[in-house]
């Protein structure tokens, strides 16, 4: 046999392990060259890789979850040329097993199941050994009315605390048993457990939230804004457009942002804190929070500074759905400066964003509401919205991160002045 050792390759961005994330192989298998034999974890993505040869596979480097570092084993492969893939023996249909089964000339008497054995397997049975078995709970006197009748208690169905056999279940059970009516037998109350492996992207997810908690004093601030005029601008702008094309709240968010940004620099900021420095970027780099069915993503809009509405609304639509299906490149998915969050419908009223290190900001949009405001001395119905925002007070200051939010919060209530230059 000649082996092919596929060693985990360098992934970049100074990764030196990488954690197993999915297998499309296993033992046993051929595989051709240039195959996705399965995915790797980066702190950023899932990562395919693919076999550099073709072979049979001889050993896996483990189990989804396992951590194994750069340029160690990932695959072993036969790529002898008379390398066959094994396949497991087709199973038997339940017909087959039967026959297979059956005594046979050749089989001994005594191996044959004996004429009463056989019998009782396929005797009807009583109701007490069809009945699931469990703790009954009930009273002493039922206990001994049911001896005094032959039943077996787990047959009765319990109406009382923890499925308790009350006095009027066990009289239901006796008139129904009398009248030949059916009776519902009580399910048995599940003590199902799955266990979950905490991999992948939710491993990550889990890491960078518990360290961003630990390490980062959060400041939140919310305040309500009134949008009434921005909707009505929303509706006038997408009633012209396609479905796919409509405007949602966050590219008008995203340029409100830009612009109070240009007032607040010390929130497009990121920390470095092996430098122990503060990186001020100039432009804006903004992370859109995107719920997937793997976890929460955060796929980047690069230089949104320099977009317009329609740029930045079908950028947040092209990198939302590149992180649900699982698109987006590892680009996507870093080197943001500040981060929008948002949970749509589920918005509530208010929530409180965790940091997106090593930003140093993150505003979340809550859901917006009709409510009855006083407006020039007088009760108008008026939609509003929260924004709750987290800052790192560390270098952030309360005052300058309520000023921002006050800044953000003009320009959404006066949507044209988010259009001048």
């Amino acid at each position: 046999m000649s082996e092919y050792i596929f060693k985990l390759p360098d992934l970049g961005e100074g990764t030196v392990e990488s954690e197993i994330g999915e297998w499309f192989i296993k033992v046993g298998e051929l595989v051709e060259e240039e195959t996705i034999v399965g995915t790797v974890m980066t702190d950023k993505a899932a990562v395919e890789v693919s076999s550099p040869v073709t072979g049979t596979v001889v050993r896996l480097a483990g189990e989804p979850g396992d951590v194994i570092a750069v340029g160690a084993p990932l695959v072993v492969f036969d790529v002898s040329g008379d390398a066959v893939a094994s396949k497991p023996a087709p199973e038997k249909d339940d017909k087959a097993a039967v026959a297979a089964s059956a005594p046979t000339p050749e089989t001994p008497a005594e191996e044959a199941p004996a004429p009463a054995e056989a019998a009782a397997t396929t005797a009807p049975t009583d109701e007490s050994t069809t009945t699931d078995r469990r703790r009954v709970m009930t009273s002493p006197a039922i206990r001994r009315r049911a001896k005094e009748a032959g039943i077996d208690l787990a047959a009765v169905p319990g109406s009382g605390p923890g499925g308790r056999i009350l006095r009027k279940d066990f009289d239901a059970y006796l008139k129904a048993r009398a009248t030949g009516a059916t009776v519902a037998v009580p399910a048995m109350p599940s003590t199902k457990v799955t266990e979950t492996k905490i991999i992948g992207v939710r491993r990550v997810i889990a890491e960078r939230m518990q360290l961003a908690k630990q390490e980062i004093p959060h400041f939140s601030y919310v305040e309500e804004i009134d949008i009434t005029e921005l909707e009505a601008l929303r509706k006038h702008l997408n009633a012209k457009r396609e479905p796919a094309d409509r405007l949602t709240i966050l590219p008008f968010l995203a340029m409100a942002l830009v612009r109070a940004l240009r007032a607040f620099p010390q929130c497009n900021v990121t920390h470095d804190k092996d430098r122990n420095l503060l990186l001020q970027h100039e432009a804006v780099h903004l992370g859109v929070a995107t719920q997937t069915p793997d976890g929460l993503k955060v796929p980047v809009l690069r230089h949104a500074e320099m977009k317009s509405l329609d740029l930045l609304s079908s950028e947040i639509k092209r990198l939302a759905e590149a992180a649900r299906t699982n698109r987006a490149t590892k680009s996507d998915l870093s080197g943001s400066t500040i981060t929008i969050t948002s949970l749509g419908k589920l918005g509530g009223i208010v929530s409180t964003p965790v940091i997106n290190a090593p930003e140093v900001a993150i505003i979340g949009v809550n859901r917006a509401v009709e409510r009855p405001m006083v407006v020039n001395g007088q009760v108008a119905v008026r939609l509003m919205m929260n924004l709750s925002s987290s800052f790192d007070h560390r270098f952030v200051d309360g005052y300058d991160a309520a000023a921002m939010i006050q800044e953000i919060k003009e320009l959404l209530e006066h949507p044209a002045t988010i259009f001048i230059v």
